[in-house]
């Protein structure tokens, strides 16, 4: 079993009976000619590494074989003395066996065949979706349309897709992979993949950057036939069912459109040497929305004006995609190829419009990645090398639709100090706001050299593969732009104020060292060892080690401004001659020095050593039984447009000022510690160049703190499973444990002289910044998960000679967590430290994915995939009558939706609830293939409700009451045609 790796391509070993030491054993791909050769050993066994996916013929001496090797896989083929002659008939193996598991690794996953691909039912053409076939694996589309994937109850920011060995991960913004942050899009071109790999837990060393789920892709090649397939698929609003906001009364069904086509085509340029692949895809969508108020706020509708009241209702978003894939593969001799590929990527959306933003008060986002791959492998009689040289250029610029003034209109619920007790919107309406306006960028190129030396025999025969890389990469990060202040007017029976209560905007402040947009030479470097031993005929030794070491000079360099280092150490205005305003921290175990950077006391965090080790054991030497098991740690980074806030958020910081009633003089939002000034026309007209110069704002600057010693999250993972094979079936049971340590959390400066952070009442010091600024927000290390999962799958591969196939899977999921997914921010607690663990948010307890297709009559094909769920925990901030030990009233709390479904049998249990099903026709006419295809999804349109409203008194344990016109996930039940063509 050689060490494999991203790359994604396939080892094939075996004995060959009576060989002597030093008989050439070769292997020929039967689409491209390609031939690669090794030597057999002593013993007659022999290894080959490095072969991409594909059918083989093996051959040594007068034997000869055939077998078809699947992306990432570890196979055997033995070959017995005068099996001459033809080839067999072509079988798929899967570590000797025929199924979609790779038996003799340490890793937890499972692979995603071409015919799954083929065949299941699909509603975004993301390859990406047939991922949650693999047991512990979560493919969403959400009720805007935008996709992620992620494992277990880890976030999607965790993971990576490595597509032909080469990484995809994202630096600078969120998703994990580059460009896949909120976007309908995909990452690239699903005619251009083969086959794919998802690892769940338990990658081997080569695997960097990613401490959550690892996909493995590897891309079609051309072959010595001159190939042509081409799609056209097609739906709209008549196609589909209303989704639950269009239920809603008075709401009419909003137009949508989904439209798609693609080709790709591949060939011989010099037969057996030379190959090429161009596939293109264009995808645009019309993605319904709808314009709602607040709940709470539905009776005040009717005292908007009526321009504003037209604004409510139906809406549709567009977006549309170029994905464009290139590859020439040039194996120019028998031990060597050479291989270039250059992807593209280009999206235009439009986002953020549904619930109270209106249209207009959405997102212009451009989202692009462009990359390119040279790659040299070398093949030995013992040893294999691939060189890599990659460059990369992705950016997501979002920014608002308008410039202007943007008008929020609300419903005030005062409490009897004059203080807004709930603020409930109704509709936003202009331009969005300034926080919009973001450059996410990241540039640059890489170096890597794998190595793989085998046929080692030291107690057991070892393949050692060890590797170097090194990243030169520039990222840029802006926050946000100093354009389009917010307006928030009150709305009362009477109809809107003619006043503003409030406006919030951003403002650009002077303070040395701060920048509104950030920009870094990042170098990263990276090592790796792994050794797979194999001790005798019954058990796998997996041990690697990795390293990696990120140089960020924004964060090492960076020098805390001295005018705020002289206001922290300055006297405490409260506690004058007793202590400085710094000392407030202590009690909270915080050294406020921790935080103050010289731009010469900061290191890069070098402690990223991950070992880890994995077996599996052969029970009866047969394939039949096997145990496997496996740990290791496991380091991901810290995102880039997080860390580069302590440069850029003093530069352009939030502000927030109250109006007086021009009839009273009292300010609507009562005693809250904000500026409050008379309302002058001006601020309206002249926008941010007349805010500006409101002079309360001068100690408005916003400032973020970094720790000096900030570390790099990373998870611990354990495993044990059985994997069996019963007949045609093959199953695995596996019990995996992940832990997430060091995730990234910004909390609060803000103080009582006494260095509570409750007050007797419960309040928090929202009035007690750092003196002559706004609050002041703290980064550190502290987010932790726990994650216990049991995987069960059963998968029964297709033949030609069954017709069908199927696969299970079953994830069971208890994780907790002190901070909800992907909120970087907790204001709620003094530390992180003082979170308590609770259920982890958006992860149902119980997930079940079944798939299959099936060779139907006159040439017919039929796929099914069915996916449930159990509802899905909320993670909020109540009052639920339990006083912390730290003097809160209010403690995060998880709770859980109630079930929305049943599914054939019980009661409402089910949170999530889809089928889908596809039907295709296959027409021949001589070498051309012509296909029509209908996708039924969510074919009974079940709800799969996202919307909910948390509720109760003050007190009190909350309810959750399913909001029916709300967001949901997936889709209504939709039609979907497709038109395909192929020769």
């Amino acid at each position: 079993p050689a060490a494999l790796g991203q790359s994604g391509n396939a080892n094939l070993r075996g004995q060959v009976a009576t060989a002597a030491a030093g008989t050439e054993v070769s292997a020929t791909n039967v689409a491209t000619g390609v031939v690669r050769r090794t030597e057999t050993n002593a013993d007659g066994s022999y290894v080959l590494v490095g072969l991409p996916p594909g059918t083989y013929v093996v051959e040594s001496g007068g034997s000869r074989d055939t077998v078809t090797l699947s992306v990432a896989s570890n196979a055997t083929l033995d070959l017995e003395a005068g099996a001459g002659g033809e080839a067999i008939e072509q079988i798929t193996v899967y570590g000797e066996q025929t199924s979609g598991f790779d038996v003799y690794t340490s890793e937890v996953g499972g692979t995603i065949s071409p015919r799954e691909i083929a065949q299941l039912p699909q509603a975004t053409r993301n390859f990406l979706e047939f991922a949650d076939t693999v047991p512990g694996m979560r493919f969403e589309t959400d009720a805007q349309g935008t996709t992620s994937l992620s494992g277990g109850a880890t976030s999607s920011n965790l993971g990576n897709l490595y597509i032909d060995g080469v990484g995809q991960k994202s630096y600078v913004q969120a998703g994990g992979i580059a460009g896949q942050n909120f976007t309908r899009g995909n990452p690239f071109p699903q005619l251009a993949i083969g086959q794919y790999k998802v690892i769940t837990s338990n990658y081997k060393a080569e695997y960097g950057q990613v401490a959550g789920a690892a996909v493995t892709a590897v891309t079609r090649s051309g072959t010595n036939e001159f190939e042509v397939d081409a799609y056209f698929r097609y739906t709209d609003q008549d196609l589909r069912d209303e989704r639950p906001d269009e239920k809603a009364p008075g709401v009419e069904k909003v137009d949508s459109k989904t439209e798609e086509y693609g080709f790709a085509v591949a060939g011989p340029i010099i037969q057996d040497r030379l190959h090429y692949i161009l596939a293109y895809e264009y995808k645009d969508l019309i993605t319904p929305r709808s314009v709602t108020p607040d709940p709470n706020a539905q009776g005040f509708v009717q005292y908007l004006p009526a321009d504003i009241q037209a604004l409510y209702g139906p809406q549709d978003v567009p977006f549309e995609e170029d994905l464009l894939f290139g590859k020439l593969s040039w194996n120019f001799t028998d031990s060597d190829l050479l291989e270039l590929s250059l992807q593209y990527r280009d999206e235009v959306q439009v986002d953020s419009i549904g619930g109270a933003r209106a249209d207009g008060h959405g997102r212009d986002v451009i989202n692009k990645d462009e990359r390119a791959t040279l790659r040299w492998e070398h093949n030995s009689s013992n040893w294999f090398n691939e060189l890599l040289f990659t460059t990369e250029d992705s950016e997501n610029n979002p920014f608002p639709q308008g410039i202007g003034n943007g008008l929020v209109y609300a419903q005030l619920n005062r409490l009897p100090t004059g203080e807004f007790a709930n603020e409930w919107v109704l509709i936003e309406a202009g331009p969005s706001s300034g926080f919009d306006a973001q450059a996410r960028k990241q540039n640059g190129w890489s170096v890597a050299n794998n190595f793989t030396l085998f046929g080692l025999d030291w107690y057991g025969d070892h393949t050692v593969k060890f590797g170097v890389s090194y990243k030169d990469i520039e990222l840029t990060a802006q926050d946000a732009g100093a354009i389009n202040p917010q307006f928030r007017y009150e709305v009362t029976p009477a109809g809107v104020e003619p006043t503003p209560y409030r406006v919030n905007f951003l403002a650009p402040f002077n303070v040395p060292g701060q920048r509104a947009t950030v920009v870094t030479d990042s170098k990263q470097y990276g090592f790796y060892l792994q050794d797979d031993w194999a001790i005798g005929d019954q058990l796998i030794v997996n041990v690697g080690i990795r390293y990696d070491y990120e140089e960020n000079p924004a964060y090492t360099d960076f020098v805390t401004s001295q005018a705020f280092v002289d206001a922290l150490y300055a006297d405490d205005p409260d506690l004058p001659g007793v202590q400085p305003w710094a000392d407030r921290l202590l009690p909270s175990g915080l050294n406020a020095a921790d935080f103050v950077s010289t731009g010469g006391n900061r290191d890069d965090f070098d402690g990223a050593w991950a070992p880890r080790i994995g077996f599996s054991y052969d029970v009866n030497a047969d394939a039949q039984y096997i145990v496997h098991g496996g740990a290791g740690r496991f380091y991901d980074r810290n995102l880039f447009s997080i860390l580069s806030l302590e440069v850029s958020k003093a530069a352009l910081s939030p502000v927030e000022i109250h109006f007086q009633d021009p009839g009273t003089g009292e300010c609507y939002q009562g005693v809250t510690g904000r500026p409050c000034v008379p309302w002058d026309q001006a601020y309206f007209d002249q926008g941010i160049d007349a805010l500006v110069n409101i002079p309360v704002t001068a100690g408005n600057a916003e400032l973020f703190m970094l720790n000096n010693n900030l570390e790099t999250p990373y998870t611990d993972q354990f495993s044990l499973g059985l994997t069996t094979q019963l007949g045609e079936w093959q199953t695995d049971v596996t019990v995996q444990q992940i832990n997430s340590n060091n995730g990234f959390i910004f909390t609060l400066i803000n103080r009582y002289p006494d260095g509570s952070f409750f007050d007797t009442n419960g309040s928090q010091p929202w009035g007690e910044p750092v003196p002559g600024y706004a609050n002041t927000i703290l980064g550190n290390n502290g987010i932790e998960s726990e994650n216990t999962q049991i995987l069960i799958s059963a998968s029964k591969p297709y033949t030609s000679d069954s017709g069908w196939s199927a696969t299970f899977a079953y994830t069971n999921t208890n994780a907790e967590h002190n901070r909800k997914l992907d909120d970087n921010f907790a204001f709620d607690k003094a530390t992180i430290n003082q979170y308590p663990f609770i259920d982890v948010n958006d992860v149902p307890e119980h997930r079940f994915v079944a798939s299959g297709s099936i060779d139907g009559p006159w040439g017919m094909t039929f796929g099914a995939k069915l996916v449930l769920e159990t509802p899905r925990p909320l993670n909020e901030i109540r009052n639920v009558g339990v006083i912390g030990p730290d003097g809160s009233f209010s403690q995060p709390i998880s709770v859980e939706p109630p079930g929305t479904g049943s599914f054939i049998i019980g009661g409402d249990i089910w949170g999530y609830r889809t089928v889908d099903l596809q039907a295709t026709k296959e027409f021949r006419v001589g070498d051309f293939g012509f296909t029509a295809r209908v996708n039924l999804l969510n074919a009974f349109d079940y709800e799969n409700y996202s919307s909910f409203n948390v509720v109760g008194p003050n007190g009190e344990y909350p309810t959750v009451e399913v909001n029916e016109f709300g967001d949901a996930y997936y889709i209504p039940r939709t039609i979907n045609f497709e038109l395909g063509f192929n020769f």
